[in-house]
């Protein structure tokens, strides 16, 4: 595995459908760049979900599946940028297009 870059409250994470996905409780006494990081055990919810109009239910919130193997944050592993995720209710993955570029982890 290959070091990744951590996530913190400020990344840029997307749903297959576009909905923006922000972190619900990042740990708030551990910052890179004044952001707060963000653990595997933190729900994101996702806004704007444009699975609109179907029969399936939009994006509500995306929980993560992995995340780093030998950095934890109070306990928790962080995550990473190529740390993955399923979608609740569509299990569809969320997409990271922007984080953070000093701290990396494995």
């Amino acid at each position: 595995m290959s070091p990744g870059y951590l996530l913190d409250a400020s990344s840029a994470l997307l749903c297959a459908h576009g909905g923006q996905a922000k972190p619900t409780a990042p740990a708030p006494r551990v910052k890179i760049g004044g952001q707060s990081i963000v653990t595997q055990a933190t729900v994101h919810a996702v806004t704007a979900c444009g699975l609109t109009g179907t029969p399936s239910a939009p994006c509500a919130t995306a929980q993560w599946v992995s995340a780093a193997t030998r950095v934890k944050s109070f306990g928790q592993f962080v995550l990473l940028a190529d740390s993955q995720s399923n979608c609740v209710p569509t299990g569809t993955p969320l997409t990271v297009t922007l984080t953070q570029i000093w701290v990396k982890g494995i």
